[in-house]
Formats: C-alpha cells, structure tokens, sequence
C-alpha cells in the first residue's frame, strides 16, 4: 500500500511538473540537438529557439510532443517511486535492520533509476525526436516509433543507464556540503552544551540546490550526448549524411562535439539545464507531498469500497 500512495504521488507530481516547464524542455532539447560549426548555427542561444517560435507563429508548438513526455514522466515516475520503495522494504526485511544507511539507499537508487530506464527509453527517444522536429511539423508518438527500428528506440540507453549515477553524486555533495556546515555551528557552539547542530529547512534547501546543480555540472557531458544520439537524424550536415551512424554512438557524439564546437560545446544549454532540472525537482516534490495525503484517502476509500462490494456479491450468492 505505502509503495502504491509513493509511486501515484510521485508520478502525478511528475505530471504537473512536465506540464508546466515544457516549453522550456522543448527549447533546451533543441538547442542541446542542434550541432554545427559556430558560423552555421542556427540557435546561437537558448532564446533564439523561442523567438523563432513566437515569429513563425508556432508558440503552441513549443508544446509539441507534450503527451509522449507526460506518459514517460508517469510511467518513470512511478515504476521508480514504486521500485525504490519496494526495494527499500526488502533491503530491511532481508537485512534485519530498522534503517536503510548511506551507501545502501544509493545502491536501491540506482537499481531503481536503472529499471525506470530499461522500461521508458522508447518513450524517451520518441520525445526527444518530437521535440526537436520542425515546429509545426512534429510526428505522433506511433508514427515516431514506427518509423525506426526498436534498436533505434532503444538508442542512447546505455549513456542513460551511466546517468543513473546523478542522484548519487547529488547526496555524495549534499552529504560533503552538510557535513561541513555542521562542523563549522558545532565550533560556533562548543560552549553550549545544551545546543545540537541541524540544519534549517532553508539551508537545506540551499545545500540541496547547489549539489543538484554540482552533479548536473559533472555529468552534462553525458546529458548532451544522449540528446545527439536520440536526435541524430533531425539535424544532419552533408559530412553527417555520408556517415549516417556516426552521432549515434558515444564517441561517435563526443568526436562530433569536439570537432564542431571545441571543449566548450560539451556544456551548450548547461544553464538551461540546470534552471529547468532545479525547477523540475522542487516542483516535484512539492506536489508530490501536497497530495500524498489525499491518495491514501483515495486509495483507502477504494478499498473499503471493493471489501463491500465482495461481501454484498458473497451474499446474493450465497
């Protein structure tokens, strides 16, 4: 039951927030896509992508490829809230412990993000190809897949498989960042006996953020290859097209970067990045609490109601 409430709050906070930061999802997918040299590009900046949005009179396209992103974000959302979940009460019920530690939470994560992953890349990819067509111009979620291979749905796993390890890097930070912190009020308070160092809810908040965006940093690399191989077809040179599989594979994106933008290209669309990932977290997990409360309503009426309805069927049967 308490994997069930986790898993439908979370993927309903997922929802809203998908919803909600889309339009700058879809123009940091395009401008994280686009690969040329610096005097054919077409998006010298995050805004260039809106602006063409808003002249060609395609605003609404910003949205494009909205429902495949919101289905991933459900099913993600909640196959990992669920499998993290379910897999935290196994840990403890094999392991005999009252509390999950450090280095095992990680561990539940990872297997977590890794399932989450394997199940949604497809939709993933798709969303990716969507939104990164031609405004106006954007493919339903079958006619996406149906027109590749399911190799190439699968296209990019292996680097979103690597990305898995982003949470961990995040509470590795936090856990740093903290530490310190509490050293230094525990110095400030080595007099007072009486007083236990936390910390408050806004320095959390502010240690939280800023390890997000460490571990955003350290792996956007890795977050931009992914978005070329997804995309490879969308946005071709003539060079590309002699050499059709060349951006999709891991070196084959990270020579294409080097070789088009320099070192530099590797964190085109960081601050985009970074924005919507802090945004998207924070929204989350605001919604997901606000309406945890209400689902165990939900689900517990649910079932009282089903309980009765099998004992008034057991009855005229009887």
């Amino acid at each position: 039951m308490e994997s069930l409430v986790e898993a439908t709050s979370g993927a309903v906070g997922a929802l809203v927030s998908t919803t909600i930061l889309y339009p700058l999802d879809t123009c940091k997918t395009k401008y994280q896509a686009e690969n040329r040299a610096h005097n054919h590009q077409k998006y010298r900046k995050i805004s260039d992508v809106l602006w063409e949005a808003i002249s060609t009179g395609r605003v609404l396209s910003l949205y494009q490829g909205l429902g495949t992103k919101n289905l991933q974000s459900f099913i993600s959302q909640f196959i990992y809230f669920y499998g993290y979940s379910f897999f935290k009460r196994l840990y403890l019920k094999k392991s005999g412990y009252k509390s999950i530690g450090t280095k095992a939470n990680l561990i539940v994560a990872a297997a977590a993000g890794a399932c989450t992953v394997i199940v949604t890349q497809p939709l993933d990819t798709a969303s990716s190809k969507m939104q990164t067509s031609d405004f106006g111009k954007s493919k339903g979620l079958w006619k996406t897949l149906s027109e590749n291979t399911w190799r190439e749905a699968f296209d990019g796993l292996g680097i979103s498989l690597l990305l898995t390890a982003n949470p961990s890097i995040q509470y590795t930070v936090f856990d740093q960042l903290k530490q310190r912190l509490l050293k230094e009020k525990m110095s400030k308070n080595r007099d007072d006996v009486s007083s236990r160092a936390a910390l408050s809810a806004f320095s959390a908040f502010v240690l939280g953020a800023v390890s997000k965006c460490i571990a955003t940093c350290l792996t956007y690399p890795a977050i931009r290859c992914k978005v070329m191989i997804q995309t490879a077809e969308s946005d071709e040179d003539e060079e590309d097209k002699a050499q059709p599989d060349s951006r999709k594979t891991i070196p084959g994106a990270l020579r294409a970067i080097w070789k088009k933008e320099g070192i530099l290209g590797f964190f085109k669309g960081l601050q985009a990045q970074i924005l919507k990932t802090v945004l998207s977290s924070a929204l989350l997990l605001m919604i997901k609490e606000k309406i945890t409360k209400t689902t165990w309503v939900l689900l517990i009426a649910l079932k009282r109601f089903m309980f009765i309805t099998k004992d008034q069927v057991e009855e005229l049967l009887n």
